[in-house]
């Protein structure tokens, strides 16, 4: 059973590796014995989490990459087979989130939160699939949301593209299974990070947010790691298109007092 989780001589991508809960996956990944590139817009982020990954004893490159731009992805896919010789995992951790009452919200924000959360979740796909293809066990996780299930006070257009996100995840999975590319996604419960602490700690929204957790706390990036290396692994060798929620109870929970 531990040898289906072993993920020893792959090579994975993680695109939004270089903070929160990105970066935890990256270094998880490669702690299970993967090669590990994880990238961003900020090369002293990608220096730092790359000098880590190198420090387990594994394999990784540097190259800043901007989700936004598609000749961006494919450099670093190029780059990528040209020193490794093969993808086998890809995870799309980028994203961003802001709170606003909907009715303000411009459609430059709309479109420039989907072009990152959705759109740069696509053009990684398109990308880099055919060498997950020629892996002949490919993997694609998703970072979704719980917000791919439920409404959350004025995080419409977040809510929007993470839900987008999870249907994207099962059409991949059914397009892609012929092709051996299992496609999965992941909804984190409410992990305090870089992104989302000032949102969370101390305030009224972290408070009803705990409430309505039954593990009556936030998790901890670490704790999706298990997660990730699942469906990265020969584990998941029959599962695709499903979200596994990493969410102490929250989806599950009705009246919690």
């Amino acid at each position: 059973m531990l040898s289906c989780l072993d993920l020893s001589n792959r090579v994975a991508v993680v695109i939004g590796g270089t903070s929160g809960i990105g970066r935890a996956i990256a270094l998880g990944l490669a702690a299970q014995g993967a090669d590990v590139v994880p990238t961003g817009r900020r090369a002293n982020h990608i220096e730092e989490v790359c000098g880590e990954v190198e420090a387990l004893g594994r394999r990784t490159l540097r190259k800043v990459t901007d989700i936004r731009e598609r000749h961006s992805i494919d450099s670093l896919r190029d780059t990528i087979l040209k020193a490794f010789g093969r993808v086998d995992i890809l995870v799309n951790a980028a994203g961003f989130t802001f709170k606003q009452p909907t009715v303000t919200v411009s459609e430059e924000q709309w479109s420039s939160i989907f072009d990152t959360n959705l759109n740069g979740a696509l053009r990684a796909c398109q990308s880099f699939y055919e060498a997950l293809k020629a892996s002949g066990r490919g993997r694609v996780i998703n970072i979704a949301s719980l917000g791919s299930f439920a409404a959350f006070h004025e995080v419409a257009a977040y809510c929007a593209t993470k839900t987008a996100l999870l249907s994207l995840t099962r059409s991949l999975a059914c397009e892609w299974a012929q092709d051996g590319i299992m496609v999965n996604s992941i909804a984190p419960g409410i992990f305090p990070t870089e992104m989302t602490r000032e949102i969370v700690l101390g305030t009224a929204r972290g408070r009803e947010l705990l409430t309505r957790t039954p593990i009556r706390r936030f998790g901890n990036p670490e704790e999706l790691v298990g997660a990730a290396v699942l469906l990265a692994s020969d584990g998941a060798s029959f599962i695709t298109g499903q979200c596994i929620a990493v969410d102490g109870g929250f989806l599950a929970s009705g009246v919690n007092a």
